[in-house]
């Protein structure tokens, strides 16, 4: 579990990236955490990792404070960060050096899952191209089999085929006692993984709701260019206009995340009020 509370952030003074900012992972569950650039999504990472020490406020992860950097905490946190440099070294020392520092480190795991990423006959990690690194690099964190797995834009370098063995990997590693955070601006590569949606913006957590709270309370559908039904948002597509609606009557659609978070971003306030209101209209 993560816990984050009244966090403030900033890399001085002048420049606070949060204020009292909140957050609660708990275990079983695949995050998503989206914002816009800049809007400190790895900062945060960073936070929860203890590679940065915030100004004000508590995180715990597992009980243990992060940037105390106490080994029993360290062992059982994984990092895939969206910029991969492995050293010029073999794999087999690369797993020397490494492996040693995960108690639960699979190397059955580890090959099984160079396997499923279509990466075999692997030796000395310079030959490797950069998508490839991030290939081994995935492998060996899932390997790992740590209570916390955090990914920094993962599927970045990846190509389409090695995303959808990418999904099947993180699909096989929950369980009950994992607690998985992605950030990630590729929303269209990893939505059918997401059981929870986070959206930061300006500082602050603007939306924390699973999608089943967002599919209860949103409907999404395309609807004509000349349409005169109401919505909240809407993008212009070639079949029509893209919109979220209140749902009213309780219909089932698919939560488009792309959307969603555009909608967040544009017209929060309208958004933030349908999702958290509690009074639903029923048939």
């Amino acid at each position: 579990m993560i816990k984050i509370n009244q966090l403030s952030f900033g890399y001085n003074k002048k420049k606070i990236l949060y204020q009292s900012l909140n957050l609660e992972l708990k275990s079983g569950k695949i995050y998503g955490l989206f914002g816009r650039n800049g809007a400190g999504k790895s900062t945060l990472i960073g936070n929860i990792i203890g590679l940065l020490k915030p100004l004000s406020g508590q995180i715990m992860v597992n009980g243990y404070t992060p940037i105390d950097r106490k080994p029993s905490f360290l062992n059982d946190v994984s990092l895939i960060p969206e910029e991969v440099f492995l050293p010029s070294t073999s794999l087999k020392s690369f797993l020397k050096i490494n492996a040693i520092f995960y108690p639960k480190f699979s190397f059955e795991d580890f090959e099984n899952n160079l396997q499923q990423l279509d990466l075999q006959d692997v030796t000395n990690l310079k030959d490797l191209s950069m998508g490839e690194q991030k290939k081994v690099l995935i492998a060996f964190s899932l390997a790992c089999n740590t209570s916390v797995l955090i990914m920094d834009e993962p599927t970045n370098g990846l190509d389409i085929p090695s995303k959808s063995q990418f999904r099947k990997l993180i699909t096989s590693v929950v369980s009950e006692s994992k607690t998985i955070l992605i950030s990630t601006h590729q929303v269209r590569d990893l939505e059918t993984l997401i059981d929870e949606v986070v959206i930061l913006e300006k500082g602050k957590i603007i939306i924390q709701k699973s999608i089943e709270e967002i599919a209860e309370n949103l409907l999404f559908k395309t609807i004509p260019h000349s349409s005169s039904e109401e919505f909240i948002f809407a993008n212009e597509t070639l079949q029509g206009k893209a919109v979220i609606q209140e749902n009213h009557l309780n219909e089932h659609s698919k939560v488009d995340l792309e959307l969603l978070f555009n909608a967040s971003i544009e017209n929060s306030s309208k958004i933030i009020s349908v999702l958290n209101s509690q009074t639903k209209h029923k048939i």
